[in-house]
């Protein structure tokens, strides 16, 4: 069986890396950007610490900020037009997720433009074409979305988020800055960092991981385990905040290419119906769904509890495993995640819409133990 491991062209790493962006551009033959950001990045003035490199060399650029946290059909169709107004030859995504998935939906729909009604991205859709060239500088240390083939994107009408998962998409370059980073509030640090463990562990377990996708998943797990409380507690403290940024790059490259699991696919109606954040969603569902999977998964886990730190020796393959869970659970806590849906504002009514979209969902049949729609609902009801 082949294996496939698809990456960025290059990628730049460490404080002030965004000053090599001139140089990027240059060397790409590209001549005016389109800048996706949101407004709130835009307000705090994360976006200027990027543009003000583009200003210093005079080099184009327009932006658009119509991007909501949870991305929609309409944000995507509209920047497609902003692009076509521009007269860009490039996107620059500057923000955590939200602004880079929105970024791969216009560069993909820029150039196949057969696929502009959005809906029918979803999937994996037959794209001929490469997106036009995005260069991803994220400002959260959390969705990896500067280096995987994945995006998602709510459709209204549905009231259901779409995973698209694409190679075509992938943004050309990726420019892991921490210093965009130090501005991030405690509470979103720490729901972005527990997203980006979520997705070692979910990669690390997938039905499609494999020795490489291994390699990368382990170290990010053990970088986030010891930085993450570091980044909430000392958010300018450059050695959190820059194994935080490393960290979730890690874990991105290899999910991207195995797959994730059941937590992203009972997290992602969590924010199509109910707008919670995807960090928070998926951290909180982490250790009841690890629970879930600790048959099938007895050994691994074993290996998470070491690789976080936790002093196994002693103890039986069952109860190394269900130290993982627990070392899961007590950082989510150590980092202020809420542990309740109620917490959240979900009622026990609002169960069977939440389960009915998670079944679908395009991560769920990559988790290692198979599960119903029924036992998706019983989930649900152990963190309400």
């Amino acid at each position: 069986m082949a294996q496939r491991f698809i990456l960025n062209e290059v990628s730049y790493f460490g404080a002030g890396c965004r000053k090599e962006l001139p140089e990027v551009l240059n060397r790409m033959g590209l001549k005016k950007a389109l800048v996706c950001s949101d407004k709130g990045l835009i307000k705090v003035g994360t976006t200027a610490k990027v543009t003000e490199v583009l200003d210093d060399v005079n080099f184009p650029y327009e932006i658009y900020s119509e991007i909501k946290p949870n991305p929609t059909v309409t944000n995507v169709k509209q920047g497609v037009e902003a692009f076509k107004a521009s007269g860009a030859d490039c996107i620059i995504a500057i923000g955590g997720g939200s602004s880079m998935d929105t970024a791969k939906g216009i560069g993909i729909v820029a150039n196949n433009p057969e696929f502009s009604d959005i809906v029918s991205l979803e999937g994996c859709a037959p794209t001929k074409k490469k997106s036009v060239p995005i260069i991803a500088l994220p400002t959260t240390a959390g969705t990896g979305a500067e280096v995987t083939i994945n995006y998602v994107i709510i459709d209204e009408e549905r009231q259901a988020k779409m995973v698209c998962v694409d190679p075509n998409d992938i943004p050309a370059v990726a420019i892991v800055d921490p210093e965009l980073m130090y501005s991030l509030p405690k509470g979103l640090t720490a729901a972005t960092g527990m997203d980006a463990l979520t997705h070692a562990i979910e990669g690390y377990i997938t039905k499609g991981a494999w020795v490489m996708s291994d390699m990368y998943e382990l170290q990010a797990i053990k970088m986030i385990a010891e930085n993450l409380p570091i980044a909430v507690d000392e958010p300018t403290n450059p050695v959190g905040r820059e194994g935080m940024a490393l960290a979730q790059y890690i874990a991105a490259q290899a999910f991207s290419n195995v797959g994730l699991g059941l937590v992203h696919g009972m997290a992602h109606p969590m924010g199509s119906l109910h707008d919670i954040p995807h960090g928070v969603a998926n951290a909180l569902l982490l250790p009841t769904i690890m629970e879930f999977n600790m048959p099938k998964c007895i050994e691994k886990f074993g290996i998470i509890a070491k690789t976080m730190g936790v002093n196994t020796d002693g103890m039986t393959p069952e109860e190394a495993a269900k130290a993982a869970v627990d070392a899961v659970k007590a950082l989510s806590i150590r980092v202020g995640i809420p542990q309740t849906l109620t917490e959240l504002g979900i009622k026990e009514e609002d169960i069977p819409a939440l389960a009915a979209q998670a079944i679908t969902d395009v991560c769920t049949p990559g988790n290692p133990r198979d599960v119903t729609e029924a036992e998706i609902v019983e989930l649900y009801k152990k963190v309400l």
